[in-house]
């Protein structure tokens, strides 16, 4: 009899319990592959990293002395384990450094910081034309790729730590710059930076007022709340993921706030250039008015331009046109007011000139 039961429990149970392990190897199929598609992601960001380096020296090797040098931050925004050796370490990371070769090493530069925009982006060629302009008026630039950058690995990446200790990751590359370099003037330093970047700029100039002449923010991202409202899920996850900030705007509302220049306005000291589009399908208009606002609110004097529908959006003043180009003689023409630096761009025929003619 006990046998006969026994039989009949296999025979009705035990196609479920081989189907139940079947579904758990499945799953954990699935989550090797899933952590080993991450790994390789990471791998080809590395070799992308490594083929966008070596068109530097392809692309700006006549017009610049080009450098990429290791440096330090703070230690991490999260530490799992702070009892544990090494944990508590400064984070480490790289900055690009362009020197034009036609300086006198007897004299003092101007030095622009220039912090990538993107989350989870990084410094590439795609700014060629603007570091050929930037090389030609005489500045030394400093681009650091900053904690969360993309190209150094996982663990790099989840480093990120946006509107908080990146803005500390590109002041240390200001300091390295002064500290390493005696033609380069400490009291001529400007910030300059696009989209995540505009960001930084503004973070960086609330919290160091003292340590820059002036800032430029093209199209920054200016609050952090407003930006989780209209983002996608995708976006909204960069930001909650546990290695990140940990939670949403809605359950820390605070959190995003103090990241966000918009409502850090108040602590404006520094000269200080706006621009942004109508028509910008990533840092919509209306983050950047907020900021506008509350900088008018607080009693601030700077400068700013709304561009209406400028062909380009996001991009509209980053490009090789024809207009874009003037509009970046104006921002030049704002950061030589602050940084005089020995050539300084004027009109467009100066801004074409840096392009394309050999340097002198």
């Amino acid at each position: 009899m006990l046998m006969k039961r026994i039989l009949l429990f296999l025979i009705i149970f035990l196609p479920h319990l081989l189907a139940a392990q079947d579904v758990q190897s499945l799953k954990e199929v699935v989550t090797k592959l899933q952590e080993d598609n991450i790994a390789l992601n990471h791998r080809l960001d590395a070799l992308q990293k490594s083929s966008d380096d070596g068109l530097w020296f392809n692309r700006l090797g006549d017009a610049a002395f080009i450098d990429k040098v290791f440096m330090y931050g703070p230690p991490p925004a999260k530490v799992k384990n702070p009892t544990a050796m090494g944990a508590l370490n400064p984070v480490k990371f790289w900055s690009y450094v362009f020197i034009p070769k036609n300086i006198d090493l007897n004299k003092k530069y101007p030095l622009l910081v220039l912090p990538h925009g993107g989350v989870h982006a990084d410094f590439t060629t795609y700014h060629t034309h603007i570091i050929r302009e930037m090389m030609a008026q005489g500045y030394i630039v400093v681009a650091p790729e900053y904690r969360g950058s993309t190209g150094y690995g996982k663990s790099f990446y989840e480093q990120i730590d946006y509107g908080g200790l990146e803005n500390d990751d590109c002041d240390a590359s200001r300091k390295y710059m002064i500290e390493n370099y005696d033609f380069v003037d400490g009291n001529r330093v400007g910030m300059i930076g696009w989209s995540h970047g505009g960001m930084i700029a503004l973070m960086s100039i609330f919290a160091n007022p003292d340590a820059y002449k002036c800032a430029f923010a093209g199209v920054p991202v200016s609050d952090l709340i407003a930006r989780m409202g209209y983002s996608a899920d995708d976006y909204r996850k960069d930001f909650s993921a546990g290695y990140h900030l940990g939670k949403t705007a809605r359950e820390d509302v605070n959190e995003y706030r103090r990241r966000s220049p918009a409502w850090n306005a108040e602590k404006l000291q520094t000269p200080l250039l706006i621009h942004t589009n109508t028509n910008d399908d990533d840092v919509y208009v209306l983050e950047v008015e907020h900021l506008i606002q509350a900088l008018k609110a607080e009693g601030k004097k700077f400068e700013y331009e709304i561009f209406k529908n400028m062909p380009g959006g996001h991009s509209f003043d980053r490009i090789d046109t024809k207009a874009a180009k003037e509009i970046r003689v104006k921002i030049y023409q704002f950061l030589a007011k602050y940084l005089s630096p020995q050539k300084p761009i004027k009109n467009l025929e100066d801004i074409n000139r840096a392009a394309y003619l050999p340097q002198k």
